[in-house]
């Protein structure tokens, strides 16, 4: 599974207590009551981020472990981006990432990267990483600001809120270029106060920032058959 891995660059390593876990598992019962619970109830987990649940649109797609062909027609892409933009508050609203710097020879991970790893093994002297579940439930209960990407597959997604965690790490995929995502995440972050550094590493595309204690980092990849696919982490406290 990707979800253990994503913190390789940052000096903790996020989820790595889960590694272990039984990939066999009945993932098709991961869109069931619990599923369904967490798209009905209220998402945002800071007052500052509040806004359109877009829970259903975290479990659209066939994210129930059949792994089918994502829909990559002109009219799919078209959808995604038109309700992109309705998130945003239209194309006048869309802030684009610009073009990425490398990260410095030593820098292994920016700011927020940090942060969130931090916050995912010791917030509060609390290691949230060994108490992350695994069910695509979470990609439903991101913070209001970072919702998975309209019409995006989600493929694997964990989270936490025990004692004072609110992790959360999805992987998601969708037809639309990679570019177009990172100008979304882009755009909601700076909408939510957060800043925004964007950085390449190891092949990925990083869309990082804090907001005080809160930190959000998106990893971005074009996928050899042209699909791009996402790792968002976020950690709002």
């Amino acid at each position: 599974m990707r979800l253990p891995l994503l913190f390789a660059a940052a000096p903790l390593a996020l989820l790595a207590a889960c590694s272990g876990g039984d990939d066999t598992q009945d993932e098709a019962g991961e869109r069931d009551a619990a599923s369904q619970a967490a798209l009905d109830e209220d998402l945002a987990s800071d007052p500052d981020l509040a806004g359109s649940n877009e829970g259903n649109a975290a479990l659209t797609g066939s994210s129930d472990g059949s792994l089918p062909q994502i829909d990559t027609s002109p009219e799919a892409v078209t959808a995604a981006r038109t309700r992109a933009m309705e998130m945003i508050g239209g194309t006048g609203a869309l802030r684009r990432a610009g073009s990425p710097r490398e990260l410095d020879r030593g820098e292994n991970a920016t700011p927020a990267m940090r942060q969130a790893a931090i916050a995912a093994v010791e917030p509060g002297g609390q290691d949230c990483a060994s108490r992350v579940e695994y069910t695509t439930a979470w990609a439903a209960k991101l913070p209001g600001a970072f919702p998975v990407y309209p019409r995006g597959n989600t493929r694997e997604a964990a989270g936490t809120d025990e004692g004072s965690c609110s992790l959360r790490v999805v992987t998601f995929r969708t037809p639309v270029p990679l570019d177009d995502v990172l100008a979304f995440y882009n755009t909601r972050a700076q909408a939510a106060g957060f800043n925004t550094e964007h950085v390449k590493a190891a092949g990925d595309n990083i869309l990082s920032g804090v907001k005080g204690r809160s930190a959000y980092v998106v990893y971005g990849r074009r996928l050899p058959n042209g699909i791009t696919e996402i790792d968002l982490v976020t950690s709002i406290q």
